[in-house]
């Protein structure tokens, strides 16, 4: 009588339980997305946005978003990581090396003269960090790994054409590398936040910024500085930085396997080499904004590229030092960088 009762209350107890398995396969969720991009940038229109609308209509409207660009949801562009790992928010995007030193490895493709183009650099991250740094990551979900179009350099009262234009003057820099690289050349770098570019450039606080030319407009760039110096694609591009796209841990891991299904579509290296080649192409319309005020645009030729390269060649064997130090090894991270950076160049182009 005890088990056959038991019996019973065990079969109750799966009829019971079958809705709400029912329920998790047609589970819809909404996630909370932030970042410190502009709700008028490039990157928060044809980026982000675009990723999260496939995401909803890939799940048939079942992963829904709150989106908040600019910082929405407080904090500083610094903590955005911390917030995806800590379930303060479901999906950031952001720049590791707004925490200095926390993501070493993956500074091979912040150093001075390594990307080619964004599609292919961001691939070639993606790949890097499956192969030679898996759990750089390891306390998110990563969703994609990528890079912005060539760095360039612009001033308000001074144009680049050399080296030895920079010295002395105050220019911001996004990512330690990136400092240090504008230090070799012999500028005072100033690292900050994209955020604060524009308060700072017309208080005088900096005389120029390094960005790429997607982001002009959104920080008002092309307003506030008269001169800006590219480079000729044969020399070389001064520099590129790394973003990454993360979801909190626990967020992914309770969706149901459909709806992860669904992120993980949206994931990897594919996603990312979208991400990249999408921002670059935001490059034209912010050379455009620069060029429509009268500004000045010089393209830094390849020869005189070449001294630049010397002058920031220490960055790159102070990084393999590092390296070397923390127990990897540094030769081989940035050999491996380099060659997937121009596997991914062969067939992919900008």
């Amino acid at each position: 009588m005890i088990q056959r009762r038991t019996l019973i209350q065990s079969g109750a107890a799966i009829a019971l339980g079958a809705p709400a398995l029912v329920g998790f396969a047609q589970q819809s969720v909404t996630l909370k997305f932030h970042t410190f991009m502009s709700p008028q940038s490039n990157v928060w229109l044809n980026m982000h946005k675009a990723w999260m609308d496939k995401v909803t209509a890939d799940s048939n409207g079942r992963i829904k978003f709150e989106a908040y660009p600019a910082m929405q949801l407080g904090g500083s562009p610094v903590q955005l990581f911390d917030q995806a790992k800590d379930g303060v928010v479901d999906v950031v995007w952001t720049l590791p090396g707004n925490t200095p030193g926390r993501f070493p490895r993956i500074e091979a493709f912040e150093l001075p003269f390594m990307m080619n183009n964004a599609e292919a650099t961001s691939k070639a991250y993606w790949e890097y960090v499956q192969t030679m740094a898996p759990d750089e990551f390891k306390d998110v979900q990563t969703i994609a790994l990528q890079v912005h179009g060539p760095g360039v350099i612009h001033m308000r009262n001074k144009q680049v054409r050399t080296a030895a234009d920079l010295v002395g003057s105050k220019v911001r820099g996004p990512t330690r590398q990136i400092t240090k690289m504008l230090g070799y050349l012999g500028a005072t770098p100033i690292g900050m936040p994209l955020p604060a570019i524009t308060d700072s450039l017309s208080k005088g606080v900096i005389d120029g910024c390094v960005i790429p030319w997607e982001v002009v407009p959104s920080v008002k760039v092309h307003e506030l500085t008269k001169f800006h110096s590219e480079f000729d694609p044969a020399g070389g591009a001064l520099y590129t930085t790394t973003f990454v796209m993360a979801m909190n841990k626990a967020k992914y891991a309770s969706l149901a396997p459909d709806l992860k299904a669904v992120i993980d579509k949206n994931s990897g290296m594919e996603t990312s080499g979208w991400l990249g080649k999408t921002q670059q192409a935001g490059d034209a319309a912010g050379r455009e904004s620069a060029s429509k005020l009268g500004n000045t645009i010089y393209t830094v030729p390849a020869s005189e590229a070449q001294e630049f390269k010397r002058k920031a060649r220490l960055v790159e064997v102070e990084w393999m030092q590092d390296m070397d130090k923390r127990g990897f090894n540094g030769k081989q991270l940035l050999d491996t960088a380099r060659s997937l950076i121009a596997k991914h160049g062969k067939t992919t182009k900008a």
